[in-house]
């Protein structure tokens, strides 16, 4: 094999190692500025009550750094607690439970314990602090594909998410051996208004959510403008939700309907309303209709990621 090419993997691999090393938690030695040992006139306790209050500090400063204690008589005063039940003294400071292998190993001298662990093990130095951080992801959600979407359910009676925002149902608009009557009847109450008189004509703009009869003044359409928006704010939170995510307010925006188709005559309901007729009776050559409306939708949904480095 070329030397060149072993020299590269060699380069490959400790380049590799020191960038797992770099990722990893160091050990923090103790500051041993403001450790004191706990006072008493029986040595024992003196040292007890230390090991109790913190272990590890009590043997990184009081015995490797300020000689305080002697590895000796720090094993002897709590060897009592290192049985394999588990024995725990409890003093004032706080509790200690004995000591881990690597440092009974230490503090025998390798009489007992294991031996050549590393001085992180034995005196059990904090880790440095993860740095935490975060991203807020945003994506948009919408509609989908509307021409799959009959609007026939409700989303809470198991509509999935992603699809038209619908009105309710409006009352039955009269019954007939034809389906325009009965669909136009159907639209009105839909949409809060009684059938007009004979000879005016009317329409429904989507954007204002207005009716407009010829000769007459306009009047505001059920669901009005704001309460669409409410239906819409939220069916794209339960989108959102069901990604992980939460919406962000305000950012859902009303379209038209799914269809463009205007009807003709008296099924004449202005553009991209998007009705969906359900026809109650459901029997041949006989017709009586609820009537409802869709809109497509956007809206935008935001994701905070977390990581640790």
């Amino acid at each position: 094999m070329p030397r060149l090419f072993m020299v590269s993997i060699v380069l490959f691999l400790l380049l590799g190692a020191g960038y797992a090393l770099t990722q990893a938690a160091r050990s923090i030695p103790w500051d041993c500025s403001n450790w004191q040992p706990y006072a008493h006139a029986d040595r024992p306790t003196a040292i007890l009550e230390s090991l109790a209050e913190n272990r590890g500090k009590t043997l990184y400063c009081g015995i490797d750094q300020s000689d305080t204690f002697s590895k000796a008589e720090t094993w002897a005063a709590g060897k009592d607690r290192n049985e394999r039940d588990d024995t725990v003294y409890w003093g004032e400071r706080g509790s200690f439970r004995g000591f881990i292998a690597a440092q009974e190993g230490w503090l025998t001298e390798g009489e007992s314990g294991i031996t050549g662990q590393s001085i992180a093990t034995i005196f059990e130095f904090p880790k440095e602090e993860r740095r935490r951080t975060k991203r807020v992801k945003r994506f948009n959600v919408g509609s989908g594909d509307i021409a799959t979407d009959t609007c026939m359910t409700d989303l809470q009676e198991g509509r999935q998410p992603g699809t038209l925002i619908c009105s309710g149902w409006g009352a039955a608009g009269g019954s007939g051996n034809s389906q325009a009557p009965p669909q136009s009847g159907a639209r009105y109450n839909a949409v809060g208004r009684a059938l007009p008189q004979s000879g005016l004509e009317w329409t429904l703009d989507w954007v204002t959510n207005t009716i407009t009869r010829t000769g007459e003044n306009s009047h505001q359409a059920r669901p009005s403008l704001a309460q669409w928006q409410e239906l819409l704010a939220a069916g794209a939170a339960r989108v959102c939700r069901s990604r992980g995510a939460r919406y962000v307010a305000g950012s859902a925006v009303i379209g038209p309907g799914h269809s463009r188709d205007t009807g003709a005559g008296v099924r004449d309901h202005g553009d991209n309303l998007g009705w969906f007729y359900w026809d109650i009776d459901n029997r041949d050559a006989f017709y009586n209709y609820r009537a409802r409306q869709s809109r497509t939708w956007t809206a935008t949904c935001k994701k905070t990621i977390r990581r640790s480095r």
